[in-house]
């Protein structure tokens, strides 16, 4: 049995940081060397949960024998119940031990993470911490160059500012493996810059 050690209610902490996180928006983006092997040795701590293993390999017995034109179908599926009120794929995908999980870290992250979700070994959404935009993402940089590429693939993508929290943020990218060394998915982490750039200069300072 896997056991989920955080909880959610640290999500109100998180909100409490949002005006800090304003007043350092920025239009230079922070650089992502912001994020450090120390940053990424922290998110394969919680990656290391069982429940992350467990789930994408459940996952990847399912679809094992899918071909493309299914795999197009179920993205099809998740982008038409984006828009309608009966959601049973992406119900289903949120109510999971994974995506409880995730949300979770994301929350105990007080700012830091602002989206996060795992992929299985086609690609497809496993878990994540709200609704993503489509179901596949192997037509994607952020699985294209980390799974296909083996274990301990890292890929950064640049930063990108959002309008909506005034913030930059952005994506890296990883290879999942189980214990023997093996390749079963990916993941994509979302870092808020702007809160990174703002925790660094407090820690120069103090």
């Amino acid at each position: 049995m896997y056991r989920i050690p955080l909880r959610v209610g640290i999500l109100s902490a998180a909100l409490l940081s949002l005006p800090a996180q304003l007043a350092f928006a920025d239009e230079t983006a922070p650089s992502t060397s912001l994020i450090t092997e120390v940053a990424i040795s922290n998110a394969r701590t919680w990656l290391a949960n069982p429940v992350v293993r467990v789930s994408i390999d459940s996952q990847n017995k399912k679809y094992s024998a899918i071909d493309q034109s299914t795999i197009d179908d179920l993205d099809k599926q998740w982008r038409k119940e984006r828009t309608e009120k009966d959601q049973p794929l992406i119900a289903a995908t949120l109510s999971s031990p994974l995506s409880n999980y995730l949300l979770q870290i994301q929350a105990a992250s007080v700012g830091l993470y602002t989206e996060m979700f795992v992929m299985d070994a086609k690609g497809l959404n496993v878990g994540q911490s709200s609704i993503t935009s489509d179901f596949w993402q192997g037509d994607e940089a952020k699985f294209q160059k980390t799974f296909p590429k083996g274990s301990g693939q890292i890929f950064i993508d640049e930063p990108e500012y959002h309008e909506g929290s005034k913030t930059w943020r952005a994506q890296v990218n990883m290879t999942i493996s189980n214990n023997d060394d093996k390749p079963i998915g990916a993941v994509t982490i979302e870092y808020n810059l702007t809160e990174l750039q703002r925790r660094h200069q407090m820690s120069k300072g103090s």
